[in-house]
């Protein structure tokens, strides 16, 4: 056998089992974003920007917090549209996948009453929910709705992508709170530590790449994102 063929065979087993890794990444990551948000919830101590509006939004509608999340992700998503960006598998997955492993989670974890109890919960939410994001991002399977909102206006406007974050979530937290949403030391907590954790664990779950037997990060629009608020 020649050796361009055992090299072209070698490569094409790489890179099947590199897609599989970043499948399983993804799938897990976004199952795991869903669990964590559901912590959050169940803590009772404040959630994500996000969760905020979602948690305000679903006590009016009378729906879960999960299927609003799915609601308000397919909205945002339309807003790409006119901002000309391209969605990928890991896009619309986000939008389903984490409402739907949220409302399992929801359905599944029991309610806690206790200080003892609901610090942990909210502790664990939060670094889950920086595992999970690593654990997609590095998938690089494209940018979930919300962050493919902060990129495409930073594009469009020119503004900064940390004025563009904070102004968005800023504007849900505010209409999630008076909407009834939760927020507290989770949020605060939330906010000052999502960057770090995401950046350590998008080290650890990078994908290697086997042309030069390095390691990969998504360096798409979505890490901008989250990692620099």
């Amino acid at each position: 056998m020649k050796q361009s063929t055992i090299t072209s065979r070698g490569y094409f087993l790489s890179t099947r089992g590199r897609l599989g890794r970043r499948l399983v990444q993804l799938y897990a990551g976004l199952t795991l974003y869903g669990v964590s948000s559901g912590l959050l919830v169940e803590a009772g101590l404040g959630l994500e920007p996000w969760g905020v509006l979602h948690q305000g939004l679903a006590g009016h509608v009378g729906l879960s917090i999960g299927t609003m999340s799915i609601i308000v992700g397919a909205a945002v998503l339309l807003l790409w549209i006119p901002l000309r960006q391209r969605p990928g598998l890991g896009t619309v997955s986000n939008v389903f996948v984490i409402g739907l492993a949220m409302n399992a989670t929801l359905a599944l974890v029991p309610g806690a009453h206790a200080f003892a109890v609901r610090i942990p919960l909210m502790a664990a939410g939060i670094v889950l929910n920086g595992a999970a994001t690593g654990l997609y991002i590095a998938a690089s399977f494209g940018p979930g709705p919300r962050d493919g909102l902060m990129t495409g206006l930073h594009r469009r406007t020119g503004r900064s992508i940390r004025l563009i974050r904070t102004a968005i979530e800023v504007a849900v937290v505010v209409t999630g709170f008076a909407l009834g949403g939760t927020v507290g030391v989770g949020t605060v907590l939330y906010a000052v530590s999502i960057g770090p954790l995401a950046q350590l664990f998008l080290k650890v779950f990078a994908v290697p790449v086997a042309s030069q037997g390095s390691t990969v990060v998504a360096k798409g629009s979505s890490e901008r994102a989250i990692l620099r608020p």
